[in-house]
């Protein structure tokens, strides 16, 4: 009777472990594609999640501050998800290597979709952006139309319509940072900089003087016709219109120089917080 009892408990003992979820890496990859267990594709979801995370802090090194690295890594998930459903084991190539590019892939469809303006237009003004800042380099002034049309191999005219496309798709969010310290949490959004009318603090007062004076500064490293488009538009209210009369151009000709120097004061103001 004893034996029999023992042979029960083994038997028993047997059947649990069988059923239990494997532990090793293998196991859970065994049991995932043969079982298509649930549990298994969470372990290994958890198990790759490191993996997601290197990915998006590589694809987040190529955009803007205001961009999330956790909102990449959601959408890198989805990426990881649809390699983990379709990669083979039994091939002789490591996971990561055949996840990688997938979950890279999934983080740049989710951005383009996301992003209305199209990708020549995109092209263009980091090209007009980066021949500005070679030829300032040089020059060690401000470059003028001609000179960054003739840097490109365009003409002027082609110029002016790149910065003309370029204006209707520049939409600045309220989350865009415009100032970021050492520390990543002493970053500085736009909605950070607009006035709270409610209430008066000495400190925001000294951080304002300190803000206009790096305006000025920028302001002054533009070209005078910039200069005074930026003065008659944001600080004696002129319409672009009104402007044009001031200048003797039309309403599109004072839209791009408009555009092209908010985009050097951008720069410009980026890189004096830099230094």
């Amino acid at each position: 009777m004893p034996s029999t009892r023992s042979a029960a408990k083994a038997k028993a003992a047997a059947q649990a472990v069988k059923a239990k979820v494997p532990v090793t890496l293998e196991g859970i990859w065994v049991s995932y594609k043969e079982d298509g267990s649930p549990e298994a594709r969470e372990k290994l979801i958890v198990h790759y999640a490191p993996l997601v995370k290197y990915v998006a802090s590589r694809v987040a090194t190529g955009l803007p501050a205001n961009v999330e690295q956790a909102d990449l890594v959601s959408y890198g998930i989805f990426g990881l998800i649809d390699a983990l459903a379709k990669f083979d084991p039994s091939r002789e190539i490591k996971f990561e290597t055949y996840a990688i590019p997938r979950i890279r892939g999934a983080i740049i469809d989710e951005l383009r979709s996301l992003d209305w303006v199209p990708r020549s237009v995109r092209f263009k003004a980091r090209e007009v952006e980066k021949a500005h800042s070679e030829l300032e380099a040089r020059l060690k002034r401000a470059p003028a139309d001609a000179e960054i049309a003739e840097h490109l191999g365009v003409s002027l005219q082609e110029l002016h319509d790149i910065v003309t496309q370029i204006s209707f798709v520049t939409v600045t969010a309220l989350e865009e940072v415009v100032s970021a310290g050492p520390d990543r949490g002493e970053s500085m959004s736009l909605l950070d900089t607009l006035a709270d009318l409610a209430t008066t603090d000495p400190a925001a007062g000294l951080e304002g003087n300190e803000t206009r004076l790096m305006l000025s500064s920028a302001i002054n490293s533009l070209s005078e016709r910039e200069k005074i488009v930026i003065t008659l538009y944001y600080f004696e209210g002129l319409t672009l219109a009104e402007i044009g009369d001031v200048l003797g151009v039309t309403e599109s000709r004072v839209c791009q120089i408009h555009t092209k120097a908010v985009g050097l004061l951008r720069n410009n103001l980026r890189d004096q917080d830099s230094n």
